[in-house]
């Protein structure tokens, strides 16, 4: 069993890819009577560069009028995909990012439930979460010390305007030190021209509330300022097992016009939630517990203190649901300015904060009166009294796990110049990241109650006053990038020409304090520097007025996470006194190649790539033979090649369409030691968590005041182990929206009600958890599908 914070076949039958086309291509059965229909303007949506926010896009044009809000015309030199607020104003409410780019290409993501307040996973192309690099309005959002990303925490739904994938390579200006897999990219709408006060109220199953209200002040200070301030609060119960979630957010932004070519933006999003995790258990369980076996109702309870008795107190299975919660607090905050500094030259400047609290996994441990470490002999055996017996003889239920707090500081500024056809970018990147992670304890009520959920109060002290710590580690990340781009245009702008350059580094600093984890009772600090040269070069030519190819290549880097470097891994060993690395830490790198072919016409957009991802230096545990122990070093090389295609169809008697096909291949290249006697035959499998294939399809219809939306995801077998030797079937889960917008009511303007809900079809499915099972005699874990849920949103504007 896992808490979440959640027979092999080897050929993809021609059948199931036949089937996959069939869904992602449903839409283009439309297309033959849309090429005479369709002879208005053509105001399709396209993307655009944002002349303020670095590494971002706007829109230009109407996001409804093209593939249900999810697809633009696009005229970058590499594969890109956005989802537009027209998309995601439909969803579910207290849906997150993971939710809203499902049915793009590439794309392999899983929810917990289905109002995303709980988080979820994804892959692309085979990368996980931890190695795409997360923006929110050109912020990096990944964890700084492991890069994990917690989408739940975001952005509150009707304030984001568009959600963009890049499935290779990021942008050059990407702030990014952990990005070998492509980049998701969030941006926040800006506050309204006019005045409004709006509020909305969402109903659903399993006891779902949202409320949220939001106040645009409208254009003020003679026109050139405007400003807006949201705040929701939500609350849903778990589908399987006691306990729920509960989420809090603020989000509020200002705009000011200094002038036509200078202008300032700022936005900060706050969040604070807590909710219980879900068992993610092995196939064994789900065969011998069932479906919606989850965490234990019950707390089985203290034993009655007896003074020189030894009590040993037993953690019951699965753990207690009090003691299994995911609390997190956390602000992003940036503003962003666009200046004129000469003709045809601009600075970009964007200073940010990036800060948060939390905790998570499971609470619930025995913790042994002795186990306090003595500070002055930096040995555990110190005796602490925990339930008042007059003993330190007990062994005793506490709540206990690891807390992180990270304050993360930065800016990036760019230059950007056009010289006759050529546009230039010079750019740099900085942040430097303080990350504290520690492990307090605090006693449990006879109940089950922890002393604090948030394990900020009451924490267990050792003898001499000094903290409990089941971890203590900080790490300092200052990291930094250098870059220049530039985009030369050739033969009256039909064809473009991209070379980039990009420079990042990060310094680890690492420090463990002694505490009372095994082999952590030394306090040493290890310091090391990571920085590769990571070009780009991109091509896009414009066949016609409706056709373009384009080509791109790049590589990418991600710098060992900060958790390499603990003791709890087996890779620092004393030499001579001295803390030393043991093993290969060294970057993951990848060079990923796409190269495509685009259809822009008035009825149909379609974009179709194929692509090759050659993925070196994977960092996981493996075997070492030098040091004869598990440590995380270099686990071998991945290559992943495969076609990506999606298409959009304009509105043709209210009808709009928009389908997405992932047909790919991953190939692990090397064996995997996992002993001194044992190797694994990884070589040729398919790595785990890389469906074969994929596909997504969304149709709408909408008319006047009405609009109703079917979206459908078939996920293809994946893999669970590296020896491809279990396996989650495929499967197929449909979503269906709509909604009413009424006339005016006096004062009450734009009343509207939408309903949603989530999988249709009612399917059960199961999704492997992590793709880190590396030994034969780790079991894989899975992620459940959530059953069907509705729900019922009614807003208004006054």
């Amino acid at each position: 069993m896992q808490i979440s914070s959640s027979a092999p076949q080897r050929h993809l039958r021609v059948s199931r890819v036949a089937r996959a086309v069939t869904l992602a291509l449903a839409s283009a059965a439309m297309s033959g009577a849309m090429a005479q229909a369709t002879q208005e303007k053509d105001d399709a949506p396209r993307a655009k560069e944002d002349a303020i926010r670095v590494g971002t896009i706007t829109i230009v044009g109407q996001g409804d009028k093209l593939g249900a809000g999810q697809i633009l015309k696009e005229d970058t030199v590499k594969a890109r995909s956005t989802v537009t607020k027209d998309a995601t104003e439909k969803d579910r409410a207290t849906g997150n990012p993971y939710q809203a780019i499902a049915i793009l290409p590439g794309i392999n993501t899983f929810n917990h439930d289905a109002t995303g307040l709980f988080g979820g996973g994804l892959t692309i192309r085979g990368f996980g979460a931890d190695q795409i690099g997360f923006t929110i309005n050109g912020v990096p959002v990944n964890d700084s010390g492991s890069y994990s990303v917690f989408p739940q925490e975001y952005v509150d739904n009707e304030n984001s305007c568009t959600q963009t994938v890049a499935q290779g390579n990021p942008d050059v200006e990407s702030p990014h030190i952990g990005a070998t897999g492509g980049s998701v990219g969030i941006t926040s709408c800006d506050p309204l021209d006019a005045r409004r006060f709006r509020v909305a109220q969402t109903l659903g199953s399993l006891s779902l509330s949202r409320t949220f209200v939001r106040v645009d002040s409208g254009r003020f200070a003679g026109g050139k300022a405007k400003v807006y301030v949201s705040y929701s609060h939500s609350e849903a119960d778990k589908w399987k097992g006691p306990g729920g979630a509960k989420r809090d957010h603020i989000d509020t932004a200002f705009a000011l016009d200094l002038s036509p070519d200078n202008r300032i933006v700022g936005v900060f999003n706050y969040n604070k939630a807590i909710n219980n995790n879900y068992v993610s258990p092995t196939l064994a369980q789900i065969n011998t517990n069932g479906y919606y076996w989850d965490l234990s109702p019950t707390f089985v309870g203290h034993l009655t203190p007896v003074n020189g008795t030894a009590q040993r107190e037993s953690s019951p299975f699965p753990p207690y649901y009090k003691l299994a919660t995911n609390p997190f607090e956390n602000l992003v905050g940036s503003l962003s300015g666009s200046f004129k500094l000469a003709q045809s030259t601009y600075l970009k400047v964007q200073p940010y904060l990036w800060w948060g609290y939390g905790t998570g996994g499971t609470q619930q441990r025995t913790l042994s009166e002795t186990a306090f470490l003595n500070t002055t002999t930096n040995r555990t055996g110190a005796g602490v009294d925990l339930n008042g017996d007059r003993d330190t003889l007990d062994t005793v239920v506490v709540a206990s796990s690891n807390v992180t707090r990270t304050m993360r500081p930065g800016v990036t500024a760019e230059i950007n110049h056009q010289w006759g056809n050529h546009a230039l970018k010079f750019g740099v990147w900085y942040e430097r990241a303080q990350h504290k992670q520690t492990g307090p304890a605090v006693l449990v009520d006879a109940a089950g109650n922890p002393a604090d959920a948030w394990l900020r109060d009451g924490r267990l002290l050792r003898p001499d006053g000094s903290q409990y710590n089941s971890r203590d580690w900080l790490t300092i990340s200052p990291a930094y990038q250098a870059y220049i781009a530039d985009s030369f245009s050739f033969m009256n702008d039909r064809g473009v020409l991209q070379l980039g350059l990009r420079a990042p580094g990060v310094t680890r600093k690492f420090t463990n304090y002694a505490s009372e984890a095994a082999n952590s009772q030394t306090t040493y600090t290890i310091e090391k520097t990571y920085t590769d040269i990571l070009p780009q070069l991109g091509v896009r030519f414009n066949v016609d007025r409706e056709q373009q190819v384009f080509a791109n290549v790049g590589k990418n880097f991600r710098a060992p996470p900060n958790f390499a470097f603990a003791p709890t891994n087996n890779n620092v060993a004393f030499i001579n006194g001295v803390p030393t690395l043991v093993g290969k830490v060294e970057a993951e790198t990848s060079v990923v190649t796409d190269v495509g072919y685009r259809f822009q016409g008035r009825s149909l957009t379609l974009s179709a790539s194929v692509f090759n991802v050659d993925f070196k230096n994977r960092q996981a545990n493996a075997f070492d033979p030098n040091t004869l122990k598990s440590i995380y070093t270099n686990a071998g090389d991945v290559r992943n090649r495969g076609l990506e295609l999606e298409l959009g169809t304009a509105a043709v008697n209210g009808w709009t369409a928009y389908g997405s096909l992932t047909v790919q291949k991953s190939k692990v290249l090397n064996d995997l030691r996992v002993s001194a006697t044992s190797t694994l035959a990884t070589s040729g499998k398919q790595f785990p968590m890389t469906p074969r294939m994929m596909a997504g399809l969304a149709i709408q219809y909408a008319n006047g005041p009405l609009y109703a939306r079917l979206k459908a995801k078939k996920t293809g077998r994946q893999f669970a182990t590296l020896m491809n030797d279990e396996e989650a079937p495929s499967y197929m889960t449909a979503d269906f929206d709509a909604g009413y917008r009424f006339a005016n009511m006096g004062f009450i303007k734009n009343p509207m009600i939408r309903l949603n809900v989530s999988n249709v079809g009612n399917t059960k499915y199961r999704t492997p958890s992590s793709n880190a099972v590396l030994t034969a005699a780790n079991t894989p874990f899975y992620y459940l599908g959530a059953p069907r849920f509705f729900s019922a949103t009614l807003s208004a504007d006054f």
